[in-house]
C-alpha cells in the first residue's frame, strides 16, 4: 500500500518482464547476428580467395563450350547466321556447342514441333565447323509441378527423346535438369541409361551441374533460404561425373555482391570440381555472359571475374580435358567476348 492508499504492482513483476524481454532480445540478436557474422566471414574468405594474379599459362581454350539459344532450331536463324557463328567459334577454343532443343515436357517426351530446323542446323554446323561437337541441350524444371527423375516411365521417355535428337544429327546430348537435390538417385539412374545409348551411338553425354557446396554444412541452409536445392556435394558430383563424358558447372546466379569475392567463389568452385571430376571426363566452368536483374545474378558476376578465378584455380598448365563455357550466345555482349578472348583464349 502507498501512503495515499493506491495499490502498486509487486516489484517482482516488472523485474520478471524486463528479464524475459532482455532474454528475448538476446535470442533475437543471436539469431540475427550469427548469420550476419557467418556471411561476413564467408565474404572475407571469398574475397581473399579472389586476390592475387592468375597463372600465366594454363593451356586454356582447347575444350571450351558455348550455350546456344533455341532460335537456332526453330526457324529464326539462316545460313548467314551460321557463317557468322562459325567465324566467331574459329577464333576461340570452342569444342562443344550446346543447342537448346527442348524443353522436355514434364513427362520426359520431346515435341518435334520445337525443332523444325534441327537437321538443317546440324548439317550446316558440321560443314562449317568440322571437329566441333554439336550437342542437343535438353532441359526441364524438376519438382512437384515439373519433371520427376524418380519415375521410371519419365526416364524411359527421356531416353527416347535423346534417341530422337541423335537421329537429327546431333553429336551428343546435354542434360540440364534443375533444381536437383544433392543425392537424387533417379538422376543417376537416368544418366546411366542415357549414357548406354550415347555410347552405342558413338555420341557424347554431358550434363549441366549445380554449384558445389563451398563449405561443409551449407546444403541444408542454402535450400532453406532459397526454397529449392542449390548446391551439390563433391561426392554427388563425382557420382554424376562417372556416368557422363562431360560436366559443365553452372558457376553463376551466386548472389555474391563483390567482383573480387565472385572471383574467389569461382576459384573455389573450380578447385572443388577438379578434385571431384575424374581426369577422363571433360570439365567446363560456366561463364556468366548474360545480364539480368533476376535474383541471384549480380553485377559482380562478370566474365572477366570468372575467368580470373578459373585461371587461379588451375595454377598452371593443365593436360586434362578442361575449358570454360559461355552462357550464352544470345546474351553475350562485345565486352563479354572481349573478356573471354583476352582473359582466357589469348592470355
Amino acid at each position: 500500500m502507498t501512503t495515499d492508499g493506491a495499490e502498486r504492482r509487486p516489484r517482482g513483476v516488472p523485474t520478471r518482464r524486463r528479464r524475459v524481454l532482455r532474454r528475448a532480445l538476446i535470442v533475437l540478436g543471436v539469431l540475427v547476428l550469427v548469420p550476419v557474422l557467418i556471411l561476413a566471414t564467408v565474404a572475407v574468405w571469398l574475397w581473399a580467395e579472389g586476390m592475387g594474379t592468375a597463372a600465366p599459362d594454363t593451356g586454356a581454350g582447347a575444350a571450351d563450350g558455348l550455350w546456344l539459344g533455341h532460335a537456332w532450331v526453330d526457324g529464326r536463324r539462316d545460313q548467314s547466321d551460321v557463317d557468322t557463328l562459325a567465324a566467331r567459334v574459329r577464333s576461340t577454343g570452342n569444342h562443344d556447342l550446346f543447342v537448346h532443343t527442348g524443353p522436355l515436357a514434364d513427362d520426359g517426351s520431346l515435341d518435334p514441333a520445337l525443332r523444325p530446323d534441327a537437321r538443317w542446323l546440324t548439317t550446316a554446323l558440321h560443314l562449317a565447323l568440322p571437329g566441333v561437337r554439336v550437342q542437343s541441350w535438353l532441359g526441364d524444371t524438376v519438382g512437384r509441378d515439373g519433371l520427376d527423375p524418380a519415375d521410371p516411365a519419365t526416364r524411359d521417355r527421356i531416353v527416347t527423346s535423346a534417341r530422337e535428337v541423335l537421329d537429327d544429327g546431333f553429336d551428343g546430348v546435354h542434360l540440364d535438369l534443375e533444381p536437383l537435390a544433392d543425392g537424387t538417385a533417379g538422376f543417376l539412374t537416368l544418366l546411366s541409361s542415357v549414357h548406354e545409348l550415347t555410347l552405342a551411338r558413338h555420341a557424347v553425354l554431358s550434363v549441366a551441374a549445380h554449384q558445389l557446396e563451398p563449405l561443409p554444412g551449407l546444403l541444408g541452409p542454402a535450400r532453406w533460404l532459397l526454397g529449392k536445392p542449390h548446391f551439390w556435394s563433391t561426392g554427388y558430383l563425382r557420382e554424376v561425373a562417372t556416368r557422363v563424358d562431360e560436366v559443365a558447372i553452372m558457376a553463376y546466379d551466386t548472389g555474391v555482391p563483390l567482383e573480387t569475392a565472385y572471383t574467389g567463389y569461382v576459384h573455389v568452385q573450380t578447385e572443388l570440381a577438379l578434385e571431384a571430376v575424374p581426369p577422363r571426363v571433360t570439365l567446363l566452368i560456366g561463364l556468366p555472359a548474360y545480364h539480368t536483374d533476376e535474383p541471384g545474378h549480380t553485377d559482380a558476376e562478370t566474365v572477366a571475374a570468372a575467368v580470373k578465378g578459373v585461371r587461379m584455380a588451375l595454377g598452371g598448365l593443365t593436360t586434362r580435358p578442361f575449358g570454360v563455357s559461355m552462357y550464352a550466345d544470345f546474351s553475350a555482349t562485345p565486352e563479354d567476348w572481349h573478356a573471354y578472348l583476352t582473359g582466357w583464349v589469348h592470355a
